[in-house]
């Protein structure tokens, strides 16, 4: 990612964003991508360069607890509303008023709170992994649990036991090797058996354990994003997780109008058959429930399908885009 295109922005919450500016050319609309959990604005370095070829405007923030992007620790700084209107001030910086939101993983919330507080900002919405999420009020984490838990036929939550535990973060970052590996893990039955059952990513974390790293993530790409999240440390990314077990997600959303359907702009969802986490198929039933004019394309890839399949990515993507009508 070329440093040269970052600029940086004080948002009305007080928070610095750092964040890639690409001008559009040939009246393309802005794109403005979001990425997820322990991510910076790096995990869109291939998009950036695909898209800025083809003429579309570029924002790819660091998000709050990222890269050159503040940190805060407290979890109340990391809420749906909070962060959705901090993008909308950095849009507003740009002079950007119509554009087109891409989220993955975390990012995908934000997206969804985007379309549910600002959806007159943009012209259409993509999530991947990670589908539209709507309000929720009564949030409860022991039911969702309970809930993925009969959807998938297994847990695929427990690993947010260790992010939300206070001594999380510091761990982590004392046995940072055996985290990032398992992230990025070639190993799917690994992720099954060691990430999302309870108590298992921690036991996996303290014992210091390592497994192979997928074969598309590069050494200088691991070194990159190591560097970076080592350096801004792991108590704000977790903090992304606290926010909901805190109930200050469920607190705030009470506040969020929920609407039938959710989203009237166009929504593309790319849905991640390999990943271990984000079960496509209940994502899909919902998504086709809230959304008017949906297009779903299922990706034979696992969680980071930006990266692993980011040529089909930026091909399927780039085609949803060229179909839209961005003139509005």
């Amino acid at each position: 990612m070329d440093s040269s295109l970052y600029k940086d922005v004080r948002t009305s919450r007080g928070f610095d964003y750092h964040y890639l500016a690409v001008a559009p050319r040939a009246d393309k609309p802005y794109l403005l991508f979001i990425h997820g959990f322990p991510s910076t604005s790096y995990d869109w370095r291939h998009q950036v360069t695909y898209f800025s070829k083809l003429g579309y405007g570029l924002i790819v923030p660091d998000m709050l607890g990222y890269g050159g992007t503040s940190k805060p620790t407290e979890a109340e700084a990391y809420t749906n509303s909070g962060t959705s209107k901090d993008l909308i001030d950095v849009l507003d910086a740009e002079g950007i008023t119509k554009c087109i939101a891409i989220g993955h993983d975390w990012g995908s919330r934000i997206a969804a709170r985007l379309a549910d507080l600002y959806e007159d900002r943009f012209i259409a919405f993509a999530f991947f992994a990670v589908g539209y999420i709507a309000p929720c009020p009564n949030f409860d984490m022991d039911e969702v649990f309970a809930l993925t838990k009969k959807l998938a036929g297994r847990e695929t939550l427990g690993y947010w036991g260790l992010l939300t535990a206070p001594d999380g973060p510091e761990l982590i970052e004392k046995n940072f090797e055996s985290f990032f590996s398992i992230i990025y893990s070639a190993d799917l039955n690994i992720v099954t058996a060691h990430f999302t059952p309870s108590g298992a990513l921690r036991a996996w974390v303290e014992s210091g354990q390592t497994t192979d790293i997928v074969s598309w993530l590069s050494e200088e790409e691991q070194k990159v994003q190591k560097e970076a999240l080592i350096k801004g440390g792991l108590t704000g990314p977790a903090s992304w997780y606290k926010v909901w077990t805190s109930g200050l997600t469920a607190e705030e959303d009470k506040g969020v109008p929920i609407r039938s359907p959710a989203i009237s702009r166009p929504v593309f969802f790319g849905a991640t058959t390999h990943d271990i986490i984000c079960v496509p198929k209940p994502q899909i039933k919902l998504m086709e429930k809230a959304c008017v004019d949906l297009t779903v394309h299922e990706f034979e890839a696992g969680h980071w399908v930006m990266m692993e399949n980011k040529d089909e990515f930026n091909e399927v993507l780039g085609s949803w885009l060229e179909g839209l009508n961005t003139k509005q």
